[in-house]
């Protein structure tokens, strides 16, 4: 005869793949039947009806019932939460029903970093998608923000191809390659532009702080637009603890622009933990190294700004179609030089960690 308890233990042990909280704990187990021949009933109740995820639950619960000696055939159905039930799943996820930000909130552990660039074009976004996968391997949670609310590209080069579920106003959002994501790219059609000015993006940026389950991460990676404009502004009210890495390229042009970013970071007193220079050199097929940029932005700009160059990035083919479908380079040539060069960047973040301030818990009114 097989197990009843060892099967509703092994079911409750899976983790909901949004929440990254076993079934057990979220109740979203509801029965567990076995017959006398060991096939296995299964019912789970969902946060939402239609819930995006249910095929992968169907089969991590089909898989951890087989784990038990004796299980046959499991068949998997679903039920949906009730409004009461859900409203309570939020609240707990919350840690009441204050709305607040909570990856600010005195206490957190999580690392919020500020990527940043003072011009558009140096590859900042596949810095931090890139950077992202990178800390993830190192088995480290990590989220992104999307903060470029023009120039949205993160959901792409990540591969993510679905919107957050929406459970009572709480957005979660959506995970690829170990790293999850929000974007104003899964609201805006690809026949609309963003036109909007600073109340509104303030208040967007706003929203996915408060009302996203970003889960406690052990790193939020912001991508910034370029320049020093009202969501650097916003960020630095926001998350007063965040740290800026600035992205620059070789290009001594481009480093004396990017030094502005520099400057933004030191006047609302964040952290910068570094500069990373991006398109540092080609390599062709002789093996020889082509500066194809120039030389010495990168460094210039560490010197600049009293803080150390975290690390160089080569320009590989990978990273540019890598981005496009969806494949960043880090995962798709994990031995590759800018995968190495990610990694060795995401140690030097590791190593670095910011000084200790104390500061206010903003409450969202």
């Amino acid at each position: 005869m097989v197990d009843l308890a060892a099967v509703r233990a092994a079911i409750g042990k899976v983790e909901d793949p949004e929440i990254h909280r076993t079934l057990e704990e979220l109740n979203m187990l509801r029965e567990v039947d076995v017959a006398e021949d060991g096939s296995v009933s299964v019912l789970v109740a969902l946060t939402i009806p239609g819930c995006p995820l249910k095929d992968k639950l169907t089969t991590d619960v089909t898989a951890a019932a087989k784990s038990v000696p004796g299980v046959g055939e499991v068949t998997v159905n679903f039920t949906s939460m009730s409004d009461e039930e859900r409203a309570a799943l939020v609240s707990d996820l919350r840690g009441g029903d204050q709305r607040e930000i909570a990856v600010a909130r005195a206490g957190s552990k999580t690392r919020i970093i500020a990527i940043s660039s003072g011009k558009g074009g140096v590859g900042k976004s596949s810095v931090t998608t890139n950077l992202a996968v990178a800390l993830a391997a190192m088995g480290r949670s990590v989220g992104v923000i999307d903060a470029d609310v023009w120039g949205f590209s993160i959901p792409r080069m990540l591969g993510i191809d679905r919107p957050p579920t929406v459970v009572d106003e709480t957005l979660f959002p959506p995970e690829a390659h170990g790293v999850k994501a929000m974007s104003m790219d899964f609201f805006v059609g690809d026949d609309q532009a963003v036109i909007w000015r600073g109340p509104m993006l303030h208040k967007a940026l706003e929203q996915f702080l408060a009302d996203v389950h970003w889960g406690d991460p052990d790193y939020l990676l912001i991508d910034m637009p370029p320049g020093t404009g009202d969501i650097s502004i916003s960020i630095s009210q926001f998350l007063p603890t965040a740290q800026a890495l600035i992205v620059t390229t070789p290009q001594l042009t481009a480093q004396r622009v990017a030094k502005r970013a520099g400057l933004m970071a030191r006047k609302v007193n964040q952290d910068i933990l570094g500069v990373v220079e991006n398109m540092s050199w080609f390599t062709g097929d002789d093996g020889k190294q082509y500066p194809i940029f120039g030389e010495g932005g990168g460094e210039a700009l560490a010197g600049e700004l009293e803080v150390p160059l975290l690390g160089r990035v080569p320009l590989v083919p990978e990273v540019r179609s890598g981005a496009d479908a969806g494949l960043p380079a880090a995962v798709v040539d994990p031995d590759g030089e800018a995968a190495t060069a990610f990694a060795s960047i995401a140690s030097e973040v590791e190593e670095r960690k910011p000084r200790l301030r104390s500061h206010p818990q903003l409450v969202i009114t």
